[in-house]
């Protein structure tokens, strides 16, 4: 692909983010790479647009090309930002994620519809600060709009047994070493369906940059809670080889959904259209404004704060 463009002047308004297993799309072509400069730094990997039937697709490496960025490391406001900045309004984002139910099987999907915080806030999380304030909704962290779509997608997949769970509670836990028993069990008894390291901060950050996403997760393995084995890197990796091709038909089949006439509006997330905006315009007053805070926001919304 190292004859592919360097610069690509269209908007593209869906991105996947690929997580470990997922560094692909079937039946997507690539026409054009980019690596934008934000005030946040580059994005973990260059940018792919990628074309099928002429439906454009950013697709971004989260942990990078060579899966170099453990997950405090991953620049998750310079990949959020730069997606922004090239057109991107929705995002279907992919983690491979540890199972804390015994009915959530390795290999099978989930589309959670909540996440419970345990990074240890070394992971900068927010576009708003240093002089400028806003606090957006988060009581519902992924798009509703998008799962519903996920959902409908489940018979994409194929295998005996493969199952896509609707719903379900993320813990986005710290890293990179993996849980302890304790820790599982007490995830466990908090409610949560499945455990990752690499959830937050993207979600938070899509949604102060007014764009809906939503992740599928598909579990790997059971924690530690669920025998006297621990999990490790090959047991992940194992269960991701076995089905990443389902992976692929899964995220191919949304998008395929995505990408119909009767989605437009929520391809260019217009459903979220402003809140940042009323978020910094409640909060901090005009003469608070820091001017370089003001700035790199302006990066995200050009003239975001202009009356």
């Amino acid at each position: 692909m190292s004859d592919i463009p360097e610069s690509f002047d269209r908007p593209v308004h869906i991105a996947v983010i690929g997580g470990t297993g997922l560094y692909k799309i079937d039946g997507y072509t690539p026409v054009a790479r980019v690596n934008p400069l934000t005030p946040w730094g580059y994005p973990s990997a260059p940018i792919l647009i990628l074309e099928h039937s002429g439906v454009l697709v950013a697709f971004l490496a989260r942990h990078g090309a060579y899966h170099q960025y453990a997950p405090h490391e991953i620049p998750a406001r310079a990949n959020i930002a730069a997606l922004r900045r090239i057109g991107v309004r929705c995002v279907v984002a992919f983690s491979a994620v540890g199972s804390l139910r015994e009915e959530i099987k390795p290999m099978d999907f989930v589309v959670p519809d909540q996440v419970i915080d345990r990074t240890k806030g070394i992971r900068p999380s927010t576009f708003f600060e240093g002089g400028l304030v806003g606090h957006v909704p988060f009581g519902d962290p992924y798009d509703d709009k998008i799962a519903q779509i996920v959902r409908q997608c489940a018979k994409s997949m194929q295998g005996e047994g493969v199952v896509l769970h609707g719903s379900g509670t993320a813990i986005c836990m710290e890293g990179p070493q993996f849980s302890t028993r304790a820790e599982s069990n007490l995830y466990r008894s908090w409610g949560g369906s499945v455990i990752s390291m690499s959830l937050l901060p993207e979600a938070k950050l899509a949604r102060e940059a007014e764009m809906a996403l939503q992740v599928i997760c598909m579990a790997t393995d059971y924690d530690c809670w669920h025998t006297t084995e621990d999990v490790d890197v090959s047991m992940v990796m194992h269960y991701m080889e076995t089905n990443s091709k389902n992976a692929r038909r899964l995220v191919g089949a949304v998008l395929d959904e995505l990408c119909k006439r009767e989605n437009s509006d929520l391809v260019t997330a217009k459903h979220w259209e402003g809140a940042s905006k009323g978020a910094v315009m409640f909060c901090t007053k005009p003469e608070g404004r820091n001017p370089e805070a003001l700035k790199k926001v302006e990066y995200l919304f050009p003239g975001f704060l202009e009356e």
